[in-house]
This record gives structure tokens, sequence and C-alpha cells, in this order.
């Protein structure tokens, strides 16, 4: 019984004082906005375009996108990014080769053609843009073995 009081008393100081103490200091990225008042608006930015593709910064990280993509279609049944992704037009279009780990299902099984769960491209690979942080990072590459 007195363990449970206990337990009870240090729960209610958990939930009615820490969050206070936590959240000093935090502030959205909205802003002091509450949060039934519209959103800023922020200005759309262009993708980049970057000749050969960007560098990586992690061992097996999706290759960002290098292109506009804004006009690219995947839907369950249509996919352009194989119309110069694909094994048969990759050389024509000197594009890079869709990855031979997007050709294995769950099981490990080898397929003719890419797996489902690898079909929606811009899950994975993303188009970038020249924009400022919303939030400060300390991320560091690993340094690139040669």
């Amino acid at each position: 019984m007195k363990n449970t009081i206990i337990t009870a008393t240090a729960t209610v100081f958990m939930l009615l004082l820490v969050p206070d103490t936590l959240s000093a200091g935090v502030e959205s990225l909205r802003g002091a906005l509450p949060l039934d008042a519209p959103a800023k608006i922020f200005s759309a930015k262009r993708q980049q375009k970057v000749e050969g593709g960007f560098e990586r910064s992690w061992k097996q990280q999706p290759p960002p996108i290098p292109h506009e993509i804004d006009k690219d279609r995947i839907s369950l049944r249509e996919n352009t990014c194989l119309k110069c992704h694909s094994k048969e037009n990759h050389e024509k279009e000197k594009a890079p080769e869709v990855g031979k780990s997007h050709y294995i299902d769950r099981t490990g099984k080898k397929l003719t053609r890419i797996s489902q769960r690898r079909w929606f491209c811009n899950q994975c690979h993303v188009p970038q843009v020249e924009a400022s942080p919303l939030v400060g990072s300390t991320f560091q590459p690993l340094p690139q073995k040669k």
C-alpha cells in the first residue's frame, strides 16, 4: 500500500511538473502561432540539378535525386522513373541503373521485375533544394574510404 502511494505521488509529480521543465526554451517550427492559426507559407524552392549526382553522407544512403521530378508520375500501374533508370534504358539515357537490391523480394528471391517494395522511388530517393536548415544539426558524415 505504501509503495502504491509513493508511485502515485511520483507519477502525479512527473505529469504536472516535469513537462514545464522540459519545454522551457523549446519552440516549434510554427513559432509562437497558436495551433488553430494558419501557418506561415514558405516560398517554393527550386530543385537542384547536379551533373553526376550528389555525394552520399553514409554508406548505403539512397542516392538523392539530382534532377527535377515535378513531371514524374508514380502510381500502382506507372513509374516514369523507369523510362531512364530501368535495365533496358539506363545506358541509352546515360542514367544510373536501378540497384540490384530493388530486384529482390522480402524473402530474398531474385525477381525479373522491380520488387513492389521498391516501386515508389521517392519514399527513399528525394530531390534536393537550396534551403537553409530549419533546425540545427551536428551530423558529420563518416570519412569516405578510398
